[in-house]
């Protein structure tokens, strides 16, 4: 039989090159391979005074504190609030930053921050930059595959804020569609 060259990782991470006399040889060597080593990171970047207590009951609590965190941005912006089992803000996350008029999200996205903060619930969130607080079919679909998901992960959505111009809001559970 040929002698067959071998390339793998060493342990040092450089390749190593070998001559080999077998197949099975060449099996054992190929089978010492690199796999990399991840961390990650939570990042606290600041925050937001709230008047009274942290804990957020109501839709227009949520809906006021979104309001902070996005001013009047020109595009659709997708938040989320993450909650502790008695309704506290642990913190404020943006998943997606959208076009005019539409904002793309997915559970994986949305529930990230949630997982990693250890959250019992959350409240999502997204603003309408024409101004009317309305939940579109497409904010009613990503609402119940949010809240599907949210189920099998053990993490409630406690609300869905549609923020609007002004003070106007639109909140899911007080609509009796959460």
């Amino acid at each position: 039989m040929k002698n067959k060259t071998c390339v793998n990782v060493g342990e040092d991470g450089k390749a190593v090159t070998a001559l080999v006399a077998n197949e099975s040889t060449a099996a054992l060597m190929v089978k010492r391979s690199s796999v990399p080593l991840y961390r990650v990171v939570l990042d606290r970047t600041g925050s937001l005074v709230k008047e009274g207590s942290a804990v957020v009951t109501q839709g227009s609590e949520a809906a006021k504190l979104f309001k902070q965190f996005l001013g009047d941005p020109p595009q659709e912006h997708f938040v989320l609030m993450v909650l502790d089992s008695r309704r506290r803000v642990i913190g404020i996350n943006e998943v997606s930053v959208g076009t005019l008029s539409a904002s793309l999200v997915h559970p994986r996205e949305v529930f990230r921050a949630a997982i990693l903060l250890n959250g019992a619930a959350v409240i999502v969130s997204h603003n309408h930059p024409s101004g009317d607080p309305s939940p579109s079919s497409e904010d009613r679909e990503a609402t119940r595959r949010l809240q599907r998901a949210g189920e099998l992960l053990g993490i409630p959505v406690a609300d869905h804020i549609v923020i609007g111009e002004g003070e106007a809001f639109f909140s899911f559970r007080e609509h009796g569609l959460l």
